[in-house]
């Protein structure tokens, strides 16, 4: 089980939870929310998708409304594995 990392005051409505029960998973080491920022385009609900290989890990994007955080994860996990268990986590 690994550990979140709360640094921030602010972060996208119910990402949190959705962060913990990540945390949560055996595979995962380290999760960390990082900066949030306006973006073109609304998302309805919350969506966090995999973007980009980070060393140890990925780098996710959450997004909100007009808000996106990025969100680091240290793993050993592959890609696909991470995002099977964020649709898994999402959807339940």
């Amino acid at each position: 089980m690994g550990r979140l990392v709360i640094t921030h005051s602010t972060y996208i409505e119910g990402l949190i939870p959705l962060l913990r029960s990540l945390a949560n998973q055996p595979e995962i080491n380290t999760v960390t929310p990082a900066v949030i920022s306006r973006v073109r385009g609304r998302c309805v609900g919350l969506r966090v998708r995999v973007s980009t290989p980070i060393k140890g890990g990925f780098k996710l994007v959450a997004r909100r409304g007009s808000s996106a955080q990025e969100v680091f994860v240290v793993t050993g996990s592959d890609r696909q594995t991470l995002e099977e268990l964020l649709d898994r986590l999402s959807s339940g």
